[in-house]
């Protein structure tokens, strides 16, 4: 019994150890271009796309290739071995104008795969500003929506002490206590959407370590958030249309990835086409005569070389091959010039949303922001000394938690806008003249 209590004891008192600790997740703010710099070094979908760049890279050597040769032997039995001499030599097939035109079609493929993982490398900072700018309008929303519950709070807190004094009735702590507990269910439901969120910017970010990547801007109110956000804040004067489409046409990396593929269809056409060039296939060696099968009795021997036409088109001159590679061509054209129409309707498109987005930023923080901060005041000093109901208040707090919302999905929109447009002009660095 002694022993059962030592070690009982002993179990108690020993430190609890909780397998795997070391393998606990430990979370990293960052800001935005910190995010950016996270994702394009240790996103694991770029990392597969970018070992394309090095498969194309050794299809360029087989492209280049020379054919193996080949080993022959001849040794001739019977009555043939009397008269004709055994041989053993090498054979080449030597390729005419074919090497170099799949090496230029390689070369070509290579470019391609460049600005294909060029493009998803833009794609993926759009992507992560995208995902960093939502994170924070849910953290702004939610702040909102924690703000507006300490207000109701309050108000909760004046209702009951002014029922207690039979200034107001019973009512007005029952509506109050409603209109808290619906924020209550807003505050909860914020707090799953900033999780979500959280959940989206770090699948984004796709990093294999055990990293939680946070953002360091909480809200869209703190100081300097336009610059810290990589966004110009709506007070510039933007160029007009005329003057964007031309720059964006040079490097949107769709239109550039058409025009490419032009160059590889043409490339292919080439290639095609020589098929229809004859290979000339070289061979030489050893050859002897044993004394016993010659006329004089001595053994003779020397070289032999030989050369000859192979793959002559003779029965079949790849006419379907090279017409699909010239339709090749002709699709590829095809598609460039949609590539480049498409452009510039995205283009139009994304610019007038982010002046709009714009304007609508401007309208809420040049008039109604100030407009309702004032109205609300003036509804809860109203209430405290007794000019006006609850009712009437509630409405005014419940009007003014939708205008605050309705700004912070105003500024998420014109941020998002913004990125937006510079995922349609693929210009991450867009000058922007002197701001007005």
């Amino acid at each position: 019994m002694k022993k059962f209590l030592t070690m009982l004891l002993l179990i108690i008192t020993c430190p609890v150890v909780t397998p795997g600790i070391e393998d606990v997740q430990k979370v990293k703010k960052v800001y935005l271009n910190e995010a950016v710099e996270a994702a394009l070094e240790n996103n694991i979908d770029l990392q597969a796309a970018q070992i394309e760049v090095d498969i194309a890279k050794n299809n360029i050597k087989s492209a280049n290739r020379l054919q193996n040769p080949s080993v022959d032997a001849f040794y001739f039995l019977g009555a043939a071995g009397r008269s004709e001499p055994k041989q053993i030599g090498v054979s080449e097939n030597i390729e005419i104008l074919k090497r170099s035109a799949r090496k230029n079609l390689a070369t070509s493929n290579l470019a391609l795969v460049e600005k294909n993982v060029g493009y998803t490398r833009f794609d993926l900072k759009m992507d992560v500003r995208e995902a960093y700018i939502n994170l924070v309008a849910q953290k702004s929303i939610l702040d909102t929506l924690e703000q507006q519950k300490e207000l109701q709070e309050e108000l909760l807190e004046i209702a009951n002490n002014r029922s207690k004094s039979n200034e107001v009735p019973e009512i007005d702590v029952l509506q109050a206590e409603i209109a808290l507990n619906q924020l209550i269910t807003q505050v909860n439901t914020a707090k799953v959407n900033v999780n979500t969120a959280l959940a989206n910017f770090n699948k984004i970010i796709n990093d294999p370590n055990k990293i939680i990547y946070d953002s360091k801007d909480k809200l869209f109110s703190e100081e300097n958030n336009f610059q810290e956000m990589q966004t110009p804040p709506p007070t510039y004067k933007f160029p007009e249309f005329s003057l964007i489409i031309e720059k964006a046409l040079e490097n949107r990396y769709d239109v550039k990835i058409a025009k490419q593929e032009i160059d590889i269809a043409e490339k292919n056409l080439t290639v095609v086409s020589r098929q229809r060039i004859p290979d000339i296939s070289l061979s030489g060696g050893y050859a002897y005569q044993l004394g016993k099968y010659t006329d004089t009795g001595n053994f003779n021997n020397g070289a032999y070389a030989g050369a000859s036409l192979v793959n002559i088109p003779l029965f079949y001159n790849y006419s379907p091959e090279i017409q699909n590679a010239a339709l090749k061509v002709q699709q590829a054209e095809l598609k460039y010039k949609s590539a480049q129409n498409k452009a510039i309707k995205d283009v139009s498109a994304a610019y007038e949303r982010f002046l709009t987005a714009g304007e609508n930023l401007n309208y809420y923080e040049e008039k109604i922001l100030k407009s309702s901060e004032k109205m609300i005041d003036m509804s809860m000093d109203s209430y405290e000394h007794g000019k006006s109901d609850i009712t009437a208040l509630i409405v005014m707090k419940q009007a003014y938690k939708s205008i605050i919302v309705g700004y912070t999905y105003a500024l998420s929109e014109y941020y998002n806008s913004w990125t937006d447009f510079l995922r349609e002009t693929n210009d991450e660095e867009f000058e922007l003249p002197d701001a007005v």
